[in-house]
């Protein structure tokens, strides 16, 4: 640790409260509304073992000035009685209010992640885009359960404090009020310690959850099926261990720090409070000299003194305490106010007898444009958890400046832009700004459209724009005539089949997985389904058939057997329009030849858009577009583009002639 040791490395710091509005508070006492019948009785819990909190320095202040004294047996029964009747009463309470107060916790944090789920779901697609997927489950975790505490815990915590605070004055000022004024003497440098020290604290804490936060990253980086996978291709597990352990070490020393910090916050506070008390005892003891004061009085006195110090001591942490709450709040408030971009229209057209005719009519589309806002770095009151780098131990302000760029998930596998050349199709770069221009065809119900071109052209990025996953930034997309804006989301991704290259199994049976697309779909269906995409015998081979579990992503399966159960899933919910990113890229060439003659069986009378990367699809398409740098650039079936020599010629003689892919 530098030069200072561990007072100095806490003591500097800019932590400011957010602040925090009526607007904010109003709100988030809405979510307290049907809850607020019981926070009253909470309320009420509360203040009677307050009241009964008060009795017992009251029983033995009359123990010690009166039933002692006068050796009164009845009264010594009756009163020791009571001693034990408070405590009985307290616990009988508490449990009352604690069952209330876990109902109105687990009922807010009910309805907040619901609330934040259906939101979530209603999310257009380049929200999860430009969204850190653990950001999403810290919302839906640490902030909810942060914003439930506001309202279970903070909020009724401090209003009770207050009533306490209020109630012990006026009690203590009742016995004596030159005592009430000297302990009350301590007070502003009880409160500046314990401002001064949780502020330390809040700042050390902070630290500690960002240390935590880079160790729980790193964790969650190495531990899961694909980091697994490369730590133990690469060899690199002894380097992960140490890497862990320098994290450990960070997390436990200032857990330690944390902890010292603590140890002499509480000792400070404990000094205060023992210089209230001595003034008391001083003061008080004076008084029964001069036979003004009674020794049970002094008793009676310095048990609320040490009451209402405690409530105090709450009182001055409860700022920092609201704040962190509403911060909670705050984020979960970002995220359902945040704008749609893929909304549907009030009037929208319910599709009931679609034949699946497909047209794109002049359509332009540029990721840049009108994205939606994304979730904004809230800082919580007291902490942090922004982790920049999870594998890197270096100082990242260090390291060069590297200009920022935004990235699409959607380009991922079919328009990665990033490479200034295509050397396997002899393109030039496909890096641009606009990802779709004048994009005009038709599809019709029994037609096979086949997309090529090089990597990065826009053929994935068209697909998309069919069930609106984006929406055209000019242009329109039509299905059955019907502008797809104009069409309810439901009934139009109900006429939609989509199987993409990179596919994607939920950690559960492959029955589950299967019947996702219709969740009615009895035995024989399901199994009329997987015949079709030819991986039935398989699923029957395994121990326990269609009850395998397919593992996290699906990685106990082959990609051609992941690919096969993605096609069986498409086919089972028989659409009108089938969307395949060449479903049999990952097949050997038994499997795609028995999945060819299916798709042939399962293409009849669909409208069929395939982004094509065999020989095969190529020679069964019925009109071929050839895109490069977003732009259609030729059109026509095989042998017609065969007579242009123009990209397709080239593509063709690169790649399809030779049965390779364009990746």
């Amino acid at each position: 640790m530098h030069p200072g040791g561990w007072f100095s490395f806490i003591k500097h710091g800019d932590e400011k409260a957010p602040k925090i509005t009526m607007a904010l508070v109003k709100r988030v006492l809405l979510f307290a509304k049907p809850y607020q019948w019981q926070i009253v009785g909470m309320l009420i819990c509360i203040l009677i073992s307050s009241a009964l909190s008060l009795a017992t320095p009251l029983i033995f202040r009359q123990l010690i000035d009166v039933i002692l004294p006068t050796k009164n047996l009845t009264q010594l029964g009756m009163f020791s009685a009571a001693l034990l009747m408070v405590p009985i009463l307290n616990g009988i309470i508490g449990v009352v209010n604690r069952r209330l107060n876990v109902n109105v916790g687990e009922g807010v944090i009910y309805d907040l992640r619901v609330a934040l789920f259906v939101r979530l779901q209603r999310m257009s697609f380049r929200f999860f885009t430009n969204t850190k997927v653990g950001e999403l489950m810290s919302r839906l975790n640490n902030d909810v359960i942060g914003a439930q505490n506001a309202i279970s815990n903070t909020i009724v915590g401090t209003i009770t404090q207050l009533i306490q605070g209020v109630v012990m004055l006026s009690v203590m000022l009742a016995f004596e009020w030159r005592m009430t004024l000297a302990s009350v003497f301590v007070l502003p440098m009880f409160y500046f310690l314990s401002r001064n020290l949780a502020q330390r604290l809040r700042i050390i804490a902070r630290q500690g959850m960002d240390i935590n936060a880079q160790m729980n990253a790193h964790m969650n980086e190495t531990l899961n099926i694909g980091g697994a996978l490369l730590v133990k291709l690469f060899g690199r597990s002894t380097q992960e261990i140490q890497r862990f352990s320098e994290r450990a070490a960070s997390v436990r020393n200032i857990g330690i720090q944390r902890a010292i910090i603590g140890s002499s916050f509480i000792v400070m506070m404990g000094l205060v409070s023992a210089i209230g008390t001595a003034l008391v005892y001083g003061f008080g003891g004076l008084l029964v000299i001069q036979d003004k004061f009674t020794i049970g009085t002094i008793v009676a006195f310095t048990s609320y003194l040490g009451t209402l110090y405690g409530v105090l001591q709450g009182l001055a942490a409860a700022p920092g305490e609201i704040a962190s709450s509403m911060v909670s709040f705050e984020r979960v408030f970002e995220i359902m106010d945040l704008p749609n971009d893929i909304e549907e229209k009030d009037n929208a057209i319910q599709l009931t007898q679609a034949t699946g005719e497909l047209s794109f009519e002049n359509v332009f589309f540029n990721y840049s444009a009108s994205i939606s806002k994304g979730l904004s770095d809230v800082r919580r009151y007291g902490r942090i958890e922004n982790v920049s780098a999870v594998m890197s131990l270096t100082n990242q302000e260090s390291a060069p400046k590297t200009k920022n760029r935004m990235l699409e998930p959607a380009l991922s596998a079919d328009e990665n832009a990033a490479s200034e050349s295509d050397p396997e199709a002899g393109a030039t770069s496909q890096a641009r700004d606009v990802a779709l221009e004048d994009i005009s065809f038709t599809a019709k119900p029994g037609q096979l459209v086949a997309l090529v071109g090089p990597s990065g052209a826009g053929k994935t990025t068209l697909t998309y724009l069919i069930p609106r996953l984006y929406n055209a930034t000019s242009g329109v997309v039509r299905m059955d005539g019907h502008d797809v804006r104009d069409v309810t989301l439901d009934s139009l991704t109900h006429m939609i089949g989509m199987v993409t290259q990179e596919t994607h199994l939920f950690h559960d049976t492959i029955r589950t997985n299967l019947t996702y697309a219709k969740l009615d779909a009895t035995q024989a269906e399901t199994e009329a389904a997987a015949r079709a995409a030819n991986i039935h015998n398989f699923i029957a081979d395994l121990p326990d058939g269609y009850d395998t579990i397919v593992g996290e992503r699906g990685y106990r399966l082959s990609g051609g057997e992941k690919q096969r159960i993605a096609l069986a899933r498409v086919i089972l919910k028989d659409p009108r329009i089938l969307v395949l990113d060449e479903a049999t890229s990952s097949l050997d060439s038994e499997s795609e030849s028995l999945i060819q003659d299916a798709l042939k069986r399962v293409m009849a009378g669909r409208t069929n858009i395939v982004i094509a990367h065999r020989l095969s699809t190529i020679l069964a398409a019925d009109l071929i577009l050839v895109l490069d740098r977003g732009r259609i650039v030729e059109r026509g079936t095989h042998a017609e583009l065969q007579k242009t020599g123009g990209l397709y010629s080239q593509l063709y003689e690169t790649q399809f002639k030779r049965g390779q892919g364009v990746q």
